[in-house]
């Protein structure tokens, strides 16, 4: 079977599964509206910069949130039963995929609950926009890697944070800068750099996650 059906089955028997049991999607999407509403609450309003930092705090825990769980909620008989059946790379990619449509959704919904709620004027709306879309693939290739890395080391949340730390942190931090300039209506060559970089690290984290996963799902 070819990389790319076996990839295929496995985002449908992801999808599959979550569409019958919606517990795992339901509960996030209810912890980004809350969150939103509890901001707004709390703030009514805000300088800009605390509203775009806000966003991204927002957005990262619903991630992980969203992705910790994706090797962990699988027992070691079914892993045992995909290692008979597909490749490691599979399993990999399947997961990268399945949880960048899973941030694409949550950072749709959580912009919209977030900018309808907690209003912002925003400069330039689809680079704001095309930054979210971004920070969200970022979050599930990142987080994705880790929490294969951590799963295996026996689910070890510690090593997750450890591990997670040094990429989250420059990555967020870009984020931030990028979406200020969106907010502050700011000429789209001036973001061009931190586009890149943004580009670069999902490059490298999935090139790192085909590599790496094959060794440490054999043991």
């Amino acid at each position: 079977m070819s990389l790319i059906k076996e990839v295929t089955l496995l985002i449908r028997k992801e999808i599959t599964l979550e569409w019958r049991s919606k517990y795992a999607l339901n509960g996030i999407l209810l912890y980004v509206i809350s969150t939103v509403f509890v901001c707004y609450q709390a703030f009514k309003s805000v300088h800009p910069v605390i509203w775009n930092a806000l966003f991204w705090i927002i957005l990262l825990f619903a991630a992980i949130n969203a992705i910790s769980k994706s090797f962990t909620q699988e027992n070691k008989g079914r892993q045992l039963y995909y290692y008979s059946l597909v490749s490691a790379r599979a399993v990999i990619l399947s997961k990268i995929i399945y949880n960048v449509l899973l941030m694409l959704l949550l950072a749709v919904v959580a912009f919209f609950a977030y900018s309808t709620i907690f209003k912002n004027q925003l400069g330039d709306p689809a680079l704001y926009f095309f930054t979210i879309m971004l920070g969200s693939l970022s979050f599930a290739t990142v987080l994705t890697m880790v929490s294969g890395i951590s799963a295996k080391a026996g689910n070890n949340g510690t090593l997750m944070a450890i591990l997670s730390f040094p990429i989250i942190l420059p990555l967020i931090l870009v984020l931030i800068k990028l979406s200020k300039n969106a907010m502050d209506g700011l000429d789209r060559s001036v973001s061009y750099d931190e586009i890149g970089v943004l580009l670069a690290i999902n490059l490298m984290v999935i090139t790192v996650s085909l590599l790496l996963f094959p060794y440490i799902w054999r043991e």
